[in-house]
């Protein structure tokens, strides 16, 4: 069913009132079905006992076996807390539920993984211990709408699971970023690492962004920075000498990796003479003047949701020559869904034990790729273009064959991987 043609106001009230009908007519979106039959006596004794004890005594006999006879190789696990759920802030993990079960519907359909969304009580403030619990069931772990800073501490605690886990808020915003500003690049004839980019926010996308772009803790030899990155939270732009810096890791980590400068002051201080504003903040903070200040042909990158940092229009009247937002409703929605399908489903073809920074980088760079001819208009494919995950795919399950973190020896080719891209 396609959006109605309306004004943006009753639309969304439309579409609210659809969504809840949705919800409770089907009860949620997800269901469990069998993949094997269950008609016959015989049937029963293969399925479950005593048949099943043989596929039990192997698993025990070698545990590498449950890649094989169970439902691991292809099931990943959404795990969050219910602490930042979308735009809607700490609503907690109830309330979750329909986000997560909406993820597990993309897996499914764009991927053809089965994903099951677990949201959890945090009481004794032991989410870790609680995920290392659960992981003996899944081939990986995708944290969602954790909050920041502990979404960095949870993902960094859990690398040595051996399957791979990670927080999509942060890399796979990070990777649909950086795939459009290389398209964006081509577009406007900028150089990529000459780049002076500005970010709002520094969240958990935030953050990510700014790690990928500048490479921090990135091998040098798969990653090349930008020239700077400037990143503002809700108190102006962050620099060395910013009081406080020291009871907050990660913005310390942000101060001292970015800003080359030592710029001070606000966002709109940020923006005079820079490329690229990338914005994961809030709505309506940047206006027509600020980006008429920023260099010629500016890239607008603003991604908050469901209001982004600037409208499109607006920001084209200031002169910027590329604009992205978050939103399906405009063109170059740049959006973690384009990402997390493929990723995960390269990762689990070669049994990965982690997600490395190659198998992100070869994520990033199939993305741009997959657009031949990028314009204006059209830096990223469409959210719902299926064959992007494959493509996705085959570059993530090469790169981990080749950065020695597949248990599969080599890489498979998915099928009906396209050999001629879309423009659109």
């Amino acid at each position: 069913m396609d959006l109605p043609d309306t004004k943006p106001e009753i639309m969304r009230e439309q579409l609210s009132r659809d969504a809840l009908f949705l919800h409770k007519t089907y009860q949620g979106k997800l269901g469990i079905h069998s993949k094997v039959p269950l008609q016959t006596p015989y049937d029963l004794s293969l399925a479950y006992t005593p048949g099943v004890a043989a596929v039990c005594r192997e698993i025990a006999e070698d545990p590498d076996q449950v890649w094989h006879y169970t439902l691991k190789k292809n099931t990943i696990a959404i795990i969050t807390d219910g602490t930042a759920v979308l735009g809607l802030g700490n609503i907690g993990p109830s309330a979750a539920i329909p986000v997560m079960e909406g993820k597990a519907i993309l897996f499914k359909e764009f991927a053809g993984i089965d994903a099951f969304p677990i949201c959890l009580t945090d009481t004794h403030g032991d989410l870790v211990g609680h995920i290392r619990s659960l992981a003996p069931v899944f081939g990986g772990i995708n944290l969602e709408d954790i909050a920041a800073p502990r979404c960095f501490e949870i993902e960094e605690a859990l690398q040595d699971l051996g399957i791979p886990v990670m927080h999509d808020d942060q890399h796979g915003a990070a990777i649909a970023v950086f795939a459009a500003l290389m398209n964006a690049c081509r577009v406007t004839g900028k150089n990529l690492a000459e780049l002076c980019i500005v970010i709002s926010g520094a969240g958990a996308a935030g953050y990510a962004v700014t790690r990928l772009l500048r490479c921090i803790g990135y091998d040098a030899s798969v990653c090349h920075p930008v020239r700077d990155v400037i990143v503002c939270d809700s108190k102006g732009i962050i620099h060395k000498n910013r009081p406080g810096l020291y009871n907050n890791k990660y913005k310390y980590i942000l101060a001292e990796e970015t800003n080359r400068n030592n710029k001070t002051g606000s966002l709109a201080d940020a923006l005079v003479g820079a490329d690229v504003f990338i914005g994961v903040s809030a709505p309506g903070i940047v206006t027509r003047e600020m980006i008429q200040k920023m260099n010629r042909n500016p890239i607008i990158f603003a991604l908050a949701n469901p209001v982004p940092e600037i409208m499109p229009d607006e920001a084209k009247k200031a002169g910027a020559a590329v604009v992205g937002t978050g939103r399906s409703d405009f063109q170059n929605q740049i959006n973690n869904a384009l990402v997390f399908p493929g990723l995960f489903k390269g990762a689990l073809q070669a049994s990965a034990t982690g997600i490395n920074d190659d198998m992100k980088l070869a994520a990033a760079h199939a993305l741009a790729s997959y657009i031949k001819e990028p314009d204006p208009q059209h830096i990223l494919p469409s959210v719902l273009d299926r064959s992007v995950t494959n493509a996705i795919a085959d570059a993530v399950c090469a790169a981990a064959v080749q950065s020695g973190v597949a248990r599969n020896c080599a890489a498979i080719k998915t099928e009906n991987t396209p050999d001629h891209h879309s423009n659109h």
